[in-house]
């Protein structure tokens, strides 16, 4: 029973995209049969290996839920009880995982404000200070987006930099991936060259956002800098019994760069978005809009009143960043089509020119 129009797409999520058609053939050819649970499968032995071609063989690789699952199990698992992590004000551990770092792993989140949601080490050393102070939490880790929540991108020497800061003052370095394709397609380079070969410790690997059904992956770069995963994943309640629907899924991902196409087309649909947008902007036929951030993945920031953007929501769906500022986030997806951008394009246009 359908309950829904499929041929609807908004602009507020790519969580709202349904599965890659591929990934769920991938989940067809995994079930069947009986496989050993909890990730003795298989699958996830395969996921082991083409994980270990993308980062390195040093590479350990442990599928879990979802991303807040990836991210606070693998923090938890690179410092003790008194530790704090650094990141930026807007990152996804501090404004949108309802206190999990904090309530579940009992971290302290110490955060920056940025302009574009990205770290550097100037706005990193505003936090990293007091050790062996017993009176303050101990910042033993940085985390940074890729890409940002700002839809902005750090490039392969923002993050060298940033690692090889972070490494000099003792704290390990977090990467929350979940637009970590987008990043790729946008960058033009390998996983490995802004991971593994930037200095990156530790990774959550994201695939909801980009055409999985559900799960992601929590990939260690360096397990000198980790400990205790195979424990934390149960504690934090990860531990899938029938992993290799989660291995399947990613390893459909991985293979024949699936997760480049489908991110590099999300990208693409969201800069063909602004350009349509600066287009009637520049001819005059619209006016009260304006940009907030750099387009540089799938992410699209602008500026507009608050009763017209409502009003636009009547037709595509999406989301305020800031109402106070009159802010709000386009997001693209895999499966946005040029025909979605022409149609949201002419109801901006249609609201804007009265």
């Amino acid at each position: 029973m359908k309950l829904h129009d499929s041929n609807y797409r908004g602009f507020a999520s790519d969580n709202y995209a349904g599965a890659h058609p591929e990934i769920l053939a991938a989940i067809g050819e995994a079930n069947g049969g009986h496989q050993i649970a909890y990730g003795e499968d298989v699958y996830t032995a395969e996921l082991t290996r083409v994980m270990k071609t993308h980062f390195g063989e040093q590479a350990e690789t442990f599928p879990v839920f979802n991303g807040t699952g990836a991210n606070v199990t693998a923090l938890t698992s690179t410092m003790p009880r008194w530790g704090a992590v650094i990141s930026t004000s807007t990152a996804h551990i501090h404004t949108d995982e309802g206190g999990a770092p904090e309530r579940i792993s009992g971290l302290k989140l110490l955060t920056v404000d940025t302009p574009d949601g990205k770290l550097s080490p100037e706005l990193i050393d505003r936090q990293a200070w007091g050790w062996g102070d017993e009176h303050r939490a101990q910042p033993f880790a940085v985390s940074i987006t890729q890409t940002t929540e700002l839809g902005t991108l750090y490039s392969v020497a923002d993050i060298r930099a940033i690692a090889d800061h972070a490494h000099a003052r003792g704290m390990t370095l977090h990467m929350d991936g979940a637009r970590i394709s987008n990043a790729a397609a946008a960058l033009g380079v390998p996983l490995r060259e802004f991971t593994t070969d930037a200095g990156v410790d530790i990774l959550s690997f994201g695939g909801t956002k980009n055409g999985m059904l559900y799960g992601e992956a929590i990939v260690v770069l360096d397990p000198a800098k980790s400990d205790g995963l195979l424990y934390l994943r149960k504690l934090n309640m990860q531990l899938a019994s029938k992993m290799r629907f989660v291995s399947a899924q990613l390893l459909a991902l991985l293979e024949n760069d699936l997760y480049l196409t489908s991110a590099g087309h999300a990208n693409a649909m969201a800069t063909r978005l602004r350009s349509a947008l600066e287009g009637e902007i520049a001819a005059g036929t619209i006016s009260g809009l304006r940009f907030s951030q750099a387009t540089q993945a799938n992410a699209v920031f602008a500026v507009l009143d608050n009763d017209a953007a409502d009003r636009i929501r009547e037709k595509f769906r999406f989301y305020d960043w800031d109402r106070a500022a009159g802010e709000v986030r386009w997001m693209c997806s895999y499966d946005t089509t040029e025909a979605d951008i022409d149609g949201f394009v002419a109801a901006i246009t249609d609201e804007l020119s009265r």
